[in-house]
C-alpha cells in the first residue's frame, strides 16, 4: 500500500512530477493515479486561473476529485477529506500507486493525518457570519489574533470564511488551539512526503508571467461564461485568486492592469503561506523543483523503495 504526497507552493511543478511518477511506477509494472489537493481545482469550469490539466496532457493517468463542485458550492475540508481518503482507498484496493497532489496545505493534511475536525453550531456561525457582514474581517482576524496567534498567522486577513470557521470553532470546543492541526499529527496511513521547491527570486518571476499567460489565455472570457452557472455568488468560488480580479475587470472595478497587478501580489503571498505551510512536514524529502537531476533522481529513488 503506497499513499505519496507531492506537494509544494504553486508554480512549482507538482502536476509534471507527479504524471512522471506515475510514468515511472507504469515502468516497474505498478499503476498509479492521481487524487487532486488542490482546493479550486475541485471546481467545473475553472481551468485557466486554477492551472488545472487538461484531459489529453494527463498522460492517460486517472484523476480524482477534478470537476466535482459547482461555482456556488462551497468548499469544506470535511467533506473534501472523506472523499479524498475513500479515493484513496479505492486506488490502493486497485494495488495502484495514490499521489495526493496539491498545494492546498490543509487539505493535503487533512488526508494523511488523523486530523478531525470538530462540529459546528448554527447560531454561532449566524452570529459570526452576520459579524462578518457588518464589520468586515479586519475585527474578526484581530481577535483571533488576540486568541490564538499562531492560527491567525496562518489565515489570510481577508479570507472571513476561514476566520468564521477558526472563530466558530473555538467558540463551540473552548479550545483557543482547537482550529489548527496538532503540534505532532498522526499519520492516517503510511505515506511519503514530497516537497518541491523553488528558489525565491525564480518563482516569484515564474508566478508572475502565469498570471499574465492567465489573462492571455482567456481567463476573463472563462469567468464570464461562470457568471450564468452563479460564480458572483458562490462562496469560495469567486474569491479565488484571479477569479475576483477577472470578476472586478467584467464590473469595471479594476481595469486589466490592476487585475493583473492585484492577482500577480495575491499569488506571491499566497505562495510564500504555502512554502511555511509545508515546512512543518519534517517528514517530507525536499527537492530542487528547478533541477532535472535531482527530480530524476526522486522519481528512481521513489520507485525503487516499495
Amino acid at each position: 500500500m503506497t499513499l505519496i504526497a507531492i506537494v509544494g507552493a504553486t508554480g512549482t511543478g507538482k502536476s509534471a512530477f507527479a504524471l512522471d511518477l506515475a510514468e515511472a511506477y507504469g515502468r516497474i509494472g505498478r499503476g498509479a493515479e492521481v487524487v487532486n489537493a488542490d482546493a479550486m481545482q475541485l471546481y467545473r469550469g475553472m481551468d485557466i486561473g486554477t492551472a488545472k490539466l487538461p484531459l489529453d496532457e494527463r498522460r492517460g493517468v486517472p484523476h480524482h476529485l477534478l470537476d466535482v463542485l459547482d461555482v456556488v458550492d462551497e468548499a469544506s475540508v470535511a467533506e473534501y477529506q472523506s472523499a479524498a481518503r475513500a479515493a484513496v482507498d479505492e486506488v490502493l484496493a486497485r494495488d495502484s500507486v495514490a499521489l495526493l497532489v496539491g498545494g492546498s496545505g490543509l487539505y493535503v493534511s487533512s488526508v494523511i493525518h488523523d486530523f478531525r475536525f470538530p462540529g459546528t453550531d448554527a447560531a454561532v456561525r449566524a452570529r459570526l457570519e452576520a459579524e462578518l457582514a457588518a464589520r468586515g474581517p479586519g475585527l474578526l482576524h484581530a481577535r483571533l489574533r488576540e486568541i490564538d496567534p499562531e492560527t491567525a498567522a496562518n489565515i489570510d486577513a481577508q479570507n472571513g470564511r476561514r476566520l468564521v470557521r477558526a472563530l466558530e470553532v473555538i467558540e463551540v470546543t473552548g479550545e483557543s488551539k482547537a482550529a489548527r492541526l496538532p503540534e505532532a499529527p498522526v499519520p492516517w496511513r503510511p505515506h511519503r512526503i514530497v516537497h518541491l521547491r523553488s528558489n525565491r527570486a525564480a518563482l516569484v518571476e515564474r508566478l508572475d508571467a502565469r498570471v499574465e499567460d492567465m489573462w492571455r489565455g482567456g481567463l476573463v472570457d472563462e469567468v464570464r461564461g461562470l457568471i450564468p452557472a452563479g460564480i458572483e455568488r458562490g462562496v469560495t468560488a469567486r474569491r479565488a485568486i484571479g477569479y475576483a480580479q477577472a470578476l472586478g475587470e467584467i464590473t469595471c472595478r479594476l481595469d486589466r492592469s490592476e487585475a493583473i497587478a492585484e492577482t500577480q501580489q495575491l499569488t506571491r503571498t499566497y505562495s510564500r503561506r504555502q512554502v511555511s505551510w509545508f515546512k512543518r512536514y519534517r517528514d517530507a524529502r525536499t527537492i530542487d523543483a528547478d533541477d532535472p537531476a535531482a527530480r530524476a533522481s526522486e522519481l528512481a529513488r521513489i520507485t525503487t523503495i516499495d
